[in-house]
C-alpha cells in the first residue's frame, strides 16, 4: 500500500511517495544526484515492514519539476522540510545517499529535536580544495551520463513533468562544487546528536575512506561500516549486505533506547 502527490514549493512541484507501513515510524529516504527515489528501492523490502517509508524526488529530479531557484543543498533541505510539514511529520529517521546523505547531515545538524536516526550511505560532508573528486564533478558533461546510465535517464525523461536533462545537469553540477553557506555541512556536522551510521562503498573513489573516518571522528557515537566489493552506489551493487547493515543498526537503535 502506498500514497503520493505533489506539493507545490514556489514554482516548482515536489514529488513524495509514502510506503511500507503507513502506521510505522517516519523513516525518509533521499536519492543522490541527477537520481531518483526508483534508485532506493532494492533496500525497501529490508525496512517496510516496520517503518513508513517517505521518499522524495528532489526538485528537478525523477518526478519533481526544477522551478526557477537555483539548485543547491540547501534548497533540497527547505524542500524536504517543507514537504514532511505538510505531512504533519515532526520527528523522522532519515537515510539519505550521496546527495540525499549531504541534505540529511545538513538536517540532522540544523534541526537536531526533529531527527531520531542518520544514516548515509557514499555522502561527503566537505569539498576541501584538493579534494580528487573535483577534476571528476567538473568533467561530469550530459552526453557521459546517458551513455552511463541510460535507463535512469530514459527514466526522467518519461517521468518528468518538463523534462531537460542538460539544463538539469549544469544545476547539479553546480550544487556538487558549491562551497559556499548553501552547500556542504563541513564542521556543522558536530552539531548531530542522533545515532548515526556513515557507510561508504569499499571502492568509491568520490568518498574516500580517509574522509569517511574524519566524520565519523566529528560525529559524536557514530557508527561506521565499510561495504567491501562495493563503489558508490554499494545499495545496488551489493543489497542484501547494505540491506542487512540498515536492519542491524534499526535494530541497535531500538535496543539502546
Amino acid at each position: 500500500m502506498s500514497t503520493s502527490g505533489y506539493i507545490k514549493i514556489d514554482d516548482a512541484s515536489i514529488y513524495y511517495q509514502m510506503s511500507g507501513n503507513l502506521k510505522g515510524k517516519p523513516l525518509v529516504l533521499l536519492h543522490g544526484g541527477l537520481g531518483s527515489m526508483e534508485d532506493l528501492t532494492p533496500v525497501h523490502k529490508y525496512l517496510d515492514d516496520e517503518y513508513c517509508l517517505i521518499c522524495i524526488d528532489f526538485r528537478g529530479h525523477g518526478k519533481s519539476t526544477l522551478g526557477s531557484t537555483k539548485l543547491s543543498y540547501e534548497q533540497y533541505q527547505n524542500d524536504v522540510l517543507s514537504i514532511l510539514s505538510f505531512l504533519g511529520i515532526s520527528q523522522f529517521s532519515l537515510f539519505g545517499f550521496s546527495d540525499g546523505g549531504i541534505v540529511a547531515y545538513r538536517i540532522a545538524a540544523q534541526s537536531p529535536e526533529k531527527v531520531s536516526c542518520l544514516i548515509t550511505l557514499g555522502s561527503q560532508w566537505r569539498l576541501e580544495p584538493e579534494d580528487p573528486s573535483i577534476p571528476v564533478l567538473k568533467g561530469l558533461t550530459a552526453e557521459f551520463w546517458l551513455e552511463k546510465f541510460a535507463d535512469d535517464v530514459a527514466y526522467y525523461q518519461l517521468s518528468n513533468p518538463t523534462p531537460h536533462f542538460h539544463k538539469l545537469v549544469d544545476a547539479v553540477k553546480t550544487v556538487w562544487l558549491d562551497t559556499s553557506e548553501s552547500g556542504y555541512p563541513n564542521n556543522a556536522v558536530v552539531q548531530i546528536q542522533c545515532p548515526t551510521l556513515i557507510m561508504r562503498g569499499d571502492h568509491d573513489f568520490l568518498f574516500s575512506l580517509d574522509e569517511a573516518v574524519a566524520l565519523q571522528r566529528k560525529v559524536a557515537g557514530a557508527d561506521f561500516a565499510n561495504v567491501p566489493f562495493t563503489e558508490h552506489a554499494a545499495h545496488q551493487e551489493s543489497p542484501e549486505l547494505v540491506g542487512r547493515i540498515l536492519q542491524q543498526f534499526m535494530l541497535k537503535i531500538r535496543c539502546d533506547l
